[in-house]
């Protein structure tokens, strides 16, 4: 059986299981690079541009460790999907920096999409695919109808509460999601883009950290498109950055939930330029509307118990103003 490759980075925690529906039941059988671990991104540091930031380079780890394991990479060159806004020039590096930058990887599936330039440009992309495997028309069809149903089984999850990591276990071990909030917990939204929040190791788990503290999560993956979309903002310019303008709208929806949340936490990666900025923007689009905010750097060097300190100190800040203000 043909083994297709799907690194556990970047676009992972937001198509995944469109994916793995697609190649699966295409009889193709997927294989995933697992976790991020120390060794895996001390790979992906050796691999990567210098300047790269700290997502780029779990990505050239997560590619590394499938090297031997697959017959093909598939790393899709995603320019557009809103007709809008782009996505990261690295991204759209990303298949031929893995193809020309380390030796003997195996075939890169680099399928372009762009729904600026065609008419039905992700079908198209996905036909493609199937039609490099030399499947036939109907089947590539139905594989792409069956993907489509998962996603939008996938986006249902998140919009219940549930991070992409726990919404992807759940589907494909066919359980129903089971979410528990527990009243007088302290109420957080964390913004940032998702492979930096829900990637547990370069976050330092910050999701369950905060549980463990007694916080009720909510992150940017939790929010529908039509809440985003509806959001203004005042900082006079739009992003052209997809993930940059849509942390800036999440942050905007949050801080407009001053009765619902009682802090708001930006996870930003070290070395990514838009998202070097957003943090200003933010401030500029009339702060958090008083709730209380906090932005956190990470990169390769992150320590846990210096996230950890931090995260209990803001936490800590939060219950004494809760407290004062009964």
């Amino acid at each position: 059986m043909i083994r297709v490759g799907i690194p556990n980075a970047l676009f992972y925690y937001v198509y995944f299981p469109m994916w793995k529906a697609f190649f699966e039941e295409l009889g193709l059988q997927v294989v995933t690079s697992g976790k991020t671990t120390k060794k895996l991104l001390d790979g992906g540091v050796r691999e990567a541009l210098a300047d790269a930031c700290v997502p780029v380079k779990v990505f050239f780890g997560h590619a590394l460790s499938l090297k031997d394991k697959v017959d093909f990479l598939f790393i899709p060159r995603i320019v557009c999907l809103n007709k809008k806004t782009v996505y990261c020039p690295k991204f759209l590096g990303l298949p031929d920096m893995i193809r020309f930058g380390m030796e003997n990887m195996p075939a890169v599936i680099d399928v372009r999409i762009d729904t600026r330039s065609k008419k039905n440009a992700v079908f198209r992309a996905y036909y493609s695919v199937g039609k490099l495997f030399n499947k036939k028309p109907e089947l590539i069809v139905k594989a792409y109808l069956k993907a489509k149903h998962i996603q939008k089984v996938y986006q249902q999850y998140l919009r219940k509460g549930l991070q992409p990591p726990e919404a992807i276990e759940l589907i494909f071990q066919n359980k129903k999601p089971r979410l528990t909030s527990q009243s007088g917990q302290l109420n957080f939204g964390i913004v940032g883009y998702p492979y930096v929040i829900h990637d547990q190791y370069i976050s330092v788990d910050i999701v369950n950290k905060l549980r463990r503290m007694g916080v009720n999560v909510k992150t940017s993956d939790n929010l529908s498109p039509l809440n985003l979309k509806l959001q203004r903002y005042n900082t006079g310019k739009r992003f052209f950055w997809t993930f940059s303008e849509r942390t800036l709208r999440a942050a905007r929806y949050f801080s407009n939930q001053k009765k619902k949340l009682d802090g708001i936490i930006h996870l930003t990666a070290f070395g990514c330029g838009p998202d070097s900025i957003v943090d200003k923007f933010i401030q500029f689009d009339n702060g958090t509307n008083g709730i209380p905010f906090m932005s956190i750097s990470i990169d390769e060097h992150s320590g846990e118990a210096g996230i950890g300190t931090r995260l209990e100190a803001f936490v800590d800040m939060v219950k004494r103003q809760k407290r004062s203000e009964q």
